[in-house]
């Protein structure tokens, strides 16, 4: 196992969306490794009429003191709007997906704001499963939020760490996972899970 001790994962909190309950944020999370630093997702960078009932609040990546020329991998957990709208800035960086997950959003209707995932210069490497990014980081595949979902796990010295995307939404589906892909997650025994839309980690209740 290489020595993690640096490794570091900071949420940056890109946009808010209006739910029923209120504001949402949306996080993306940067993971700053020995090896080269890793941006998980990347949110919004733009409005949009298809989600303008969402009235977003748009905090982008451009506006955070990160130089994005220093960002060398893009991991998408899946391509909804809300995950891949920075994308058009990593033109020429490897931004990795599942191969499903890039088939539904470029075919199916009404999953995603299509041009976001098209972006010009965008270079997608695809895998179909679990896979290595870097030394004690890898990707692992959740299909249930979409089918072509993923998550990171990164293995610290006190126990792996995972950015979990939308597989969970809220820390009660950790809590009492109601599908498979919650049930993975749980599976790895993580210390900590960062989530899309929560600003702080969910951890386990100690026994």
């Amino acid at each position: 196992m290489p020595d993690l001790a640096g490794v570091t994962i900071t949420p940056i909190l890109v946009a808010e969306l209006l739910v029923e309950d209120g504001r949402m944020p949306v996080n993306v999370h940067l993971i700053d490794h020995p090896d080269g630093r890793i941006l998980v997702d990347t949110g919004m960078t733009e409005l949009h009429d298809a989600v303008a009932d969402m009235d977003p609040i748009l905090t982008p990546l451009t506006e955070h003191p990160i130089d994005l020329a220093t960002i060398d991998l893009v991991v998408n957990t899946h391509l909804h709007f809300d995950h891949c709208g920075g994308n058009r800035l990593f033109a020429g960086t490897p931004i990795h997906v599942q191969r499903q997950e890039l088939d539904d959003a470029l075919n199916e209707d009404e999953y995603t704001i299509r041009e976001w995932v098209q972006a010009p210069g965008v270079d997608y490497v695809q895998h179909e499963g679990d896979y290595e990014l870097l030394p004690g980081v890898r990707v692992v595949a959740t299909p249930g939020h979409t089918r072509g979902s993923q998550v990171v796990v990164v293995e610290l010295d006190d126990g792996p760490v995972v950015i979990a995307g939308d597989t969970a939404v809220w820390f009660g589906e950790l809590d009492e996972p109601t599908n498979d892909a919650q049930r993975q997650i749980l599976a790895l025994n993580p210390t900590a899970v960062w989530l899309s839309h929560v600003s702080e980690p969910w951890r386990p209740t100690a026994a």
